[in-house]
């Protein structure tokens, strides 16, 4: 995905001489929050707020920028991507790489990825589709059911707070077609509600339910586990699993799971 400077705000003169290591990372991630959240603006005051409340307020989004968990070249499946947030975000990312301006300490940043979205919500897509539309390169997008969809050949799956709405055996399946649609040495990035937090996962619960209402999509029921048993459903898939807690300046119980698979020898 790519997208150009001037869409962050970069003057000429900004671009000629960029300070050594790149910018602040403070600086660099409001400049990132601005640009991916303008294309959104085309879609109405709804839309907008809540594409800028939501990359604000969700820790996971700066998260994966700062612990470069996503590598440049990747071929990206983003299931259950609602309005295909992280697409905008890695144009914006794009852009601020071309600007030299980079934080160091965050790592190689995520260009030249290929980013497909899978949703289940019509309304949702819509937007997405109309908010980044200009994009250079534009994501793919379908409209579809995780439990029934294609999962293309990927590197990278990320699946955020969207598993806990099918049920236990269907959790399974679709961790297991993802594991046949990665390519070796491919990561899944899958963020959960840590049952065994009962206090702060029944916030979670809760306000995770007052979001899918204020949006439109009724109110689903929802299957927990407890952080062990996600590791042995991923474990028993071949993963090695690490978890990153996500919860940073929230009352809630998010992990987010860092899967990767092996390389072969």
């Amino acid at each position: 995905m790519s997208s150009h400077p001037q869409d962050l705000g970069l003057s000429g003169a900004s671009l000629v001489a960029p300070p050594r290591g790149g910018m602040q990372p403070a600086q660099a991630w409001r400049m990132l929050h601005r640009a991916a959240s303008a294309p959104y603006r085309r879609c109405g005051p709804f839309t907008w707020h809540f594409a800028r409340g939501k990359l604000k307020h969700d820790p996971v989004f700066r998260a994966l920028l700062a612990r470069a968990a996503i590598a440049p070249g990747a071929r990206v499946l983003d299931i259950g991507c609602g309005q295909a947030l992280l697409a905008s975000l890695l144009a914006a990312c794009e852009a601020l790489a071309a600007a030299h301006r980079w934080p160091a300490i965050w790592g190689p940043p995520p260009t030249a990825t290929r980013y497909s979205g899978i949703e289940l919500m019509p309304r949702d897509v819509a937007r997405a589709e109309q908010a980044l539309s200009d994009l250079p390169s534009r994501p793919t997008l379908l409209c579809g059911d995780m439990r029934q969809a294609a999962f293309a050949p990927c590197d990278l799956v990320v699946i955020l707070d969207v598993l806990h709405y099918v049920d236990v055996a269907a959790q399974d399946d679709v961790l297991a077609r993802v594991r046949l649609a990665l390519a070796p040495g491919g990561r899944l990035l899958l963020r959960v509600g840590d049952a065994s937090q009962r206090v702060r996962f029944g916030i979670s619960r809760w306000v995770d339910h007052v979001v899918t209402l204020v949006r439109g999509h009724g109110e689903p029921p929802t299957y927990a586990r407890t952080l062990d048993q996600w590791r042995v459903a991923l474990q028993r898939l071949g993963f090695t699993v690490r978890a990153w807690p996500m919860s940073q300046g929230t009352p809630f119980a998010n992990v987010l799971l860092v899967c990767d698979l092996q390389r072969p020898t």
